[in-house]
């Protein structure tokens, strides 16, 4: 022989055959073997079993019958299935028993939804599922155009399936553009909504059979809840809010109609005399710091209030906030006990007792 073929790479898989190793298989049949130099170009029929060394020349190759190459490569395979079959027997053997023991275990009802992506994926199949009503309380006075647009798809893709929808937002939410123009473009009959001063966190409820409530305080972490006394407990603080709500048709009104202030400003006034800061007012409002601030500023204007000492004294008197004024006190019955009604509230802030008039931002 004129010297050693260069080994050339094999062009697929170790479990395909080559038009190279279909021919000289092929030529091994019809030849009885074939010689060990010739596989250089088809390693693939050795990977496949297709040939064997013949035990009286260790140079020559002899064929051997797919069907026999089949059942060669095919028996580890074949182990493994049976192994996995035994194991799977094994085990369906040893939890038959539990199979029958009632488990009352409410976290066999709740599934941790972890990341936007996933939680938006689940409203939607839910939405698409529901047949009954949806209800909903959103927390916050800024509706965004991306969230309202996300909730208008899933709000009609459930009206075709029939349901009706119930949404909660807070006073603020009232001047979003968004929420509008998503009333608008809902089929008219099908969507009730009121507005509360203050709400739960986020809460989605589809058919009475599944809600949703936040995991964290970022809301990427969801929880899925269908234990039926946990749905149920969560319908009935939906139906308190839903009571206490104003129906978006109509206008919020002042238990106070002689004082300018609004049923917002009215809401910051109780918890300001409660003893809340600015920055919890604002977040259970629903509004931004700034805009409560504003508001503050503007209650200040509205009773003549030179500090925020000074106005929580007016709120009480007022009834703004909910409280009856404090009786007057006799000449002599000495100063009034620090934390009473009689004495002015300091109302906390993380600011100083100056008037705080920037304008609100858009909520």
């Amino acid at each position: 022989m004129g010297g050693t073929r260069p080994k050339r790479a094999h062009p697929h898989g170790d479990r395909e055959l080559c038009d190279e190793a279909v021919r000289l298989y092929t030529a091994a049949l019809r030849n009885d073997g074939i010689g060990r130099g010739e596989l250089t170009a088809a390693p693939c029929l050795m990977d496949m079993a297709l040939l064997h060394p013949d035990p009286r020349d260790a140079d020559w190759l002899r064929p051997v019958p797919p069907s026999a190459a089949l059942a060669h490569l095919l028996l580890p395979i074949t182990r493994e299935i049976h192994e996995r079959v035994r194991l799977t027997a094994v085990l369906a053997d040893s939890l038959a028993p539990l199979m029958t023991v009632p488990s009352e275990d409410p976290n066999l009802s709740i599934t941790v939804l972890e990341g936007l992506p996933l939680i938006s994926s689940v409203l939607r199949e839910a939405s698409a599922a529901a047949t009954s009503e949806i209800l909903t309380a959103q927390p916050g006075g800024n509706r965004t155009k991306t969230a309202m647009e996300q909730g208008l798809r899933n709000s009609l893709t459930a009206i075709e399936q029939g349901a009706r929808l119930r949404h909660i937002y807070q006073h603020p939410a009232r001047y979003s553009p968004h929420l509008k123009d998503y009333m608008t473009r809902v089929p008219t009959g099908r969507l009730e909504v009121r507005t509360v001063e203050q709400t739960v966190e986020r809460l989605i409820i589809v058919d009475r059979e599944m809600a949703l409530i936040p995991a964290n305080a970022e809301r990427t972490t969801a929880l899925e809840i269908r234990h039926p006394a946990l749905v149920t407990y969560l319908v009935q603080v939906y139906d308190v809010l839903w009571a206490q709500g104003t129906p978006l048709t109509e206008h919020l009104t002042s238990t106070a109609p002689d004082t300018p202030v609004t049923a917002v400003q009215r809401g910051i006034a109780r918890l300001l005399v409660e003893g809340t800061t600015d920055e919890a007012v604002a977040r259970k409002m629903g509004i931004s710091v700034r805009t409560c601030r504003s508001h503050i500023a503007k209650l200040m204007q509205a009773l003549g209030a030179s500090s925020r000492t000074h106005l929580g004294a007016l709120l009480v008197r007022s009834g703004l906030a909910g409280t009856q004024a404090p009786p007057p006190r006799p000449q002599d019955e000495g100063p009034a006990p620090p934390g009473s009604l009689r004495e002015a509230p300091g109302l906390h802030t993380s600011g100083s007792d100056q008037v705080l008039s920037d304008p609100p931002d858009t909520t």
